[in-house]
């Protein structure tokens, strides 16, 4: 029984043995932590309370013949999924007593990782489908009632257009959100000018602030050196610029300040923090966990109206998290909205 028990605590996985007498006579740490630290000496019964596991072990002690099973179950507050694999064995040398080794495989990352590609699937068919329609029905009517109508013509071309440069932006994004996912391991390491960043995003973007209404403010700093890939800063700051410009509402003022980071601790090193800050209508804080999550909108219908495809902020937060730094985000309704990203400074 020790040479059994030795085994077990070897193993990667949780891993429990259930002697003849349907108690458990040994268990490794995994499965101490996952089933209980008392759980050695008790009636498997008490501490494996999954319907389809009693009934395979029950089983397996009977028949000998091995069984998987698959089960969810409520661990930590969250929904796991685990597969447990059940074989019968010898708990005596001479091999007369028989008893149950049951050990457990958490399948829950997997689980949530094919969830998340059924999700986005499903999600980039939705996205695509919708002008696509619209794009086959307008054909449809041009190539038939209003093949000669003129005005009808050009209204439905301009729609047309429209459409067909939203799926435009959403392949692009796709694209992108692809490429920064692939690089993401891979830390930039060239020394990049983060006010000379800011600064081209703010000239690029002052027409759309002047076509909406918006004061964009940024005081140009002393070259702020940091890690990095200047294409994917640019892009950083150009979408969360822009999404201030475009959602501050009316009479909107967009800050932009560049400062060094008030707790280096964040980043275990001297850092800088850009906080982007408008003074629009705000966010909920219910919503703010889940901002940057693939095609999530606080308001789906506004998002489309403005052009969005709701991956600029997770296509963010992989570039941030490529450059080893942070996003933070702050809101509260009617209050406005802050979007900090904290860089480490470079270091020659």
């Amino acid at each position: 029984m020790e040479v059994l028990a030795s085994l077990l605590s070897g193993l990667p996985v949780a891993a429990v043995l259930v002697g003849p007498d349907a108690r458990i006579v040994a268990a490794n740490r995994a499965a101490r932590e996952m089933l209980g630290q008392a759980i050695e000496g008790r009636h498997f019964l008490t501490a494996m309370r999954q319907p389809d596991l009693r009934a395979a072990i029950e089983a397996t002690a009977a028949d000998d013949i091995p069984r998987s099973i698959t089960y969810q179950t409520a661990q930590d507050g969250r929904d796991s999924t685990f597969r447990a694999h059940v074989a019968g064995v010898a708990v005596t040398v001479d091999a007369r007593a028989r008893g149950v080794l049951v050990s457990f495989e958490d399948l829950t990352e997997r689980e949530q990782a094919a969830q998340m590609r059924r999700d986005f699937v499903a999600n980039v068919s939705h996205e695509l489908r919708t002008p696509l329609t619209a794009l086959m029905g307008f054909i449809e009517t041009l190539q038939g009632p209003a093949r000669r109508d003129e005005a009808a013509i050009d209204r439905f071309l301009t729609i047309m257009a429209r459409e067909a440069a939203r799926m435009e932006r959403l392949v692009r994004d796709l694209l992108s959100l692809s490429r920064v996912e692939g690089e993401e391991r891979v830390r930039p390491r060239d020394p990049v000018d983060l006010a000379g960043v800011i600064g081209t995003v703010v000239t690029m973007l002052r027409p759309l602030a002047r076509e909406r209404g918006c004061a964009l403010r940024f005081a140009p700093t002393e070259a702020c050196l940091v890690p990095g890939n200047a294409d994917q800063l640019q892009q950083v700051f150009t979408n969360l610029v822009e999404n201030a410009i475009k959602y501050g509402g009316a009479d909107n003022r967009v800050e932009i300040t560049l400062a060094p980071h008030p707790d280096d601790v964040t980043l275990r090193g001297p850092a800088i923090a850009v906080t982007v800050r408008d003074r629009g209508p705000g966010i909920d804080p219910l919503h703010i966990p889940r901002l940057t999550e693939r095609f999530y909108r606080v308001d789906t219908h506004r998002s489309r109206e403005m052009g969005g495809t709701g991956l600029g902020l997770a296509i963010v937060k992989h570039i941030v998290n490529r450059h080893r730094g942070r996003l933070r985000i702050a809101s509260e309704p009617g209050e406005g909205s802050n979007f900090s990203v904290i860089l480490p400074r470079w270091d020659g």
